[in-house]
């Protein structure tokens, strides 16, 4: 009962490291501002170099990374405390990819619905870079490059993330990944893509904002 009890707890807690609304703190610690007011109104790096500086928005940058990785680390700390003994009959060796699987969706899941912003927040693309390096570096590091190459082309924040995505879940296709890394990049990566329903809808029209952009009516929604 135990051990179901921490791992429980363990994935809440994942949940609430997600949940830290870092771009929203900025604004509120650096200016005394509700950043969700001013520039594009998210909550992202994005609005915050626009609305911040570089520095802050650097900072919120790795932040997210960091929530992601802090939630992958922990959950493998958790399951390898010596009195967290797993149930007769679960190996050690299979229950730790799950619950690296479900903790990686629920820090994605609470940067996208914190519970400190009504349910409302990012994008997951950040955090979900962190989950991925912790997870994988290799894959992390793919969906890195992608994300890169094509913001320096394109100079699109919203393109880039999806694109990283489907590089990601490209990956972990073609390496030898456990089945739970599997479903987490999947899921993970698809949940990125619909978080980025209303740039999908700019994109088509052509009137997505290129990065350092503002455009008029831009939707309250975050790009990392």
């Amino acid at each position: 009962m135990i051990f179901w009890i921490a791992n429980v707890a363990g994935l809440a807690i994942a949940y609430l490291v997600g949940s830290i609304p870092t771009g929203y703190l900025a604004g509120k610690l650096l200016k005394g501002i509700d950043i969700r007011e001013h520039g594009s109104r998210s909550t992202g790096a994005t609005n915050v170099l626009r609305t911040l500086g570089k520095g802050p928005a650097l900072a919120v940058l790795l932040v997210d990374v960091l929530k992601g990785v802090a939630a992958i680390v922990f959950i493998r700390w958790l399951c390898a405390l010596p009195y967290l003994t797993p149930p007769a009959g679960l190996e050690p060796q299979s229950f730790v990819p799950w619950a690296v699987c479900l903790a990686g969706l629920a820090v994605l899941l609470g940067h996208g619905r914190s519970i400190w912003l009504n349910f409302t927040g990012g994008k997951s693309a950040a955090t979900g870079l962190g989950v991925l390096l912790a997870m994988s570096w290799p894959i992390g590091l793919g969906a890195a490059a992608v994300f890169c190459v094509v913001l320096v082309i394109s100079r699109i924040v919203s393109l880039s993330s999806m694109l990283a995505a489907l590089t990601a879940i490209a990956l972990v296709c073609g390496m030898q990944q456990p089945l739970p890394y599997r479903l987490l990049v999947f899921a993970g990566g698809l949940y990125v893509i619909a978080r980025h329903r209303a740039n999908i809808r700019r994109l088509l029209a052509g009137t997505e904002p290129r990065f350092g952009e503002v455009s008029p009516g831009s939707e309250a929604e975050p790009q990392v």
